[in-house]
């Protein structure tokens, strides 16, 4: 049977499916951009406003960490809930580690398998090469980082300021956004980011400046958890605008249209690192427009067993194989000329494997709880067959 949604703008104390949805859907845009040069790239909201899907991916892990994480950083409880987030950091981490060693060999394989040394000019790995000592030292301390191999770290990072985000929030929700407001802006206006080890330059997904998105996602969850969210038709005539004028300021190339006024480019600028105004209010906008228009919520309100469902709730695992298939999918893209038309049958194959490798590990978590069930069973002790009194 179909679970249905509760109140517009309320969102739900069971399992919100509709966080998964849009995390499957952002995945799997995640994924199709990450192989360039092929069709279905050019479909994907990158081409038709200022954010991308890792703005709607950060926003998202936020609302979700929100759910997860803000009611239980109580007293008595806080340091157990730090040490959970702190794990948390640490298995993105090595996600991340490993997700970069796997992309290296999948380059370096394709260069030698196809005899194209040029491979490993691609994506940043070069300065590894050439600096083997100094790229190894900066890969295990993230001052070096692959081409689209930069979300994971980044997200550890905010997993290592979540605690003190949840410090905050037990105090004042408003406290907590003009706190994280003001790291983001500092950050934007004087260049403030981890930096990079073996050239010059910046992480490209300043964590820094991301993390305003990630607070925004976890305080709004929480606040439409208990509140609902409140439906505004300025709001909501103001939020559509500013998507239709990001849709024909993309699609008609306005970028040479200069509105900065000799203000920080923070605020008026379109850097995807430092997480400029523009991209920022784009997802929120998008995000207002989803949570408020009863249309736009329902539809995403799936039940536990659907496929897209399924993807967002393993975003994990799911992001690191799509993320080992975007490498191969580069590799042939290079070796083949960027043939178009290959390209957009891989990352149709891609997507069919991300909804295969989520049924298996749906298949998986049911078998290891069957398993676990069965142990329970025969642990029980044996009872008397006859304790009647005689």
């Amino acid at each position: 049977m179909t679970e249905r949604p509760g109140p517009v703008g309320v969102v739900p104390r069971e399992r919100d499916t509709r966080l998964d949805v849009f995390r499957a859907l952002a995945l799997l845009t995640i994924f199709v951009n990450h192989v360039p040069g092929q069709y279905l790239e050019h479909l994907t909201h990158k081409n038709f406003g200022f954010s991308d899907s890792a703005e709607a991916f950060v926003l998202i892990s936020g609302m979700s960490v929100g759910l997860a994480y803000g009611s239980r950083f109580a007293v008595g409880e806080r340091l157990a809930v730090t040490l959970r987030i702190l794990r948390r950091a640490l298995t993105l981490y090595v996600a991340h580690i490993m997700t970069s060693i796997i992309t290296f060999a999948i380059f370096a394989s394709g260069a030698l398998w196809f005899a194209r040394p040029d491979l490993l000019s691609e994506i940043n790995l070069r300065a590894v090469i050439d600096r083997t000592d100094e790229g190894m030292v900066g890969m295990v301390l993230l001052g070096h980082q692959f081409g689209y191999n930069n979300i994971l770290s980044m997200y550890a990072v905010l997993f290592l300021m979540l605690p003190f985000f949840l410090w905050l929030y037990r105090r004042s929700p408003g406290l907590l956004l003009a706190v994280s407001g003001t790291i983001w802006l500092c950050a934007g206006i004087w260049r403030i980011a981890p930096s990079n080890f073996l050239d010059d330059g910046y992480w490209f997904l300043n964590p820094l400046s991301w993390q305003f998105l990630f607070v925004i996602g976890f305080v709004g969850v929480l606040r439409a958890r208990s509140k609902g969210f409140p439906r505004n038709l300025f709001l909501t005539a103001l939020a559509a605008a500013y998507l239709a004028v990001s849709l024909l300021w993309v699609v008609l190339s306005w970028w040479n249209i200069d509105f900065s006024y000799g203000l920080p480019a923070v605020l008026t600028g379109f850097d995807k690192t430092f997480l400029s105004t523009t991209r920022l209010v784009h997802v929120l906008a998008g995000a207002y427009l989803v949570a408020t228009i009863p249309v736009l919520s329902s539809w995403a309100a799936l039940p536990l067993s659907h496929p897209l469902v399924a993807i967002g709730r393993h975003s994990l695992a799911v992001f690191i194989f799509g993320t080992i298939l975007a490498m191969v999918g580069q590799v042939l893209m290079f070796v083949t000329g960027k043939n178009p038309l290959l390209g957009t049958l891989y990352a149709l194959l891609g997507i069919v494997l991300h909804f295969a490798y989520a049924r298996y590990l749906d298949w998986q978590a049911a078998v290891i709880g069957q398993n676990a069930k069965r142990q329970g069973l025969q642990a029980l002790p044996v009872k008397s067959r006859d304790t009647r009194k005689r």
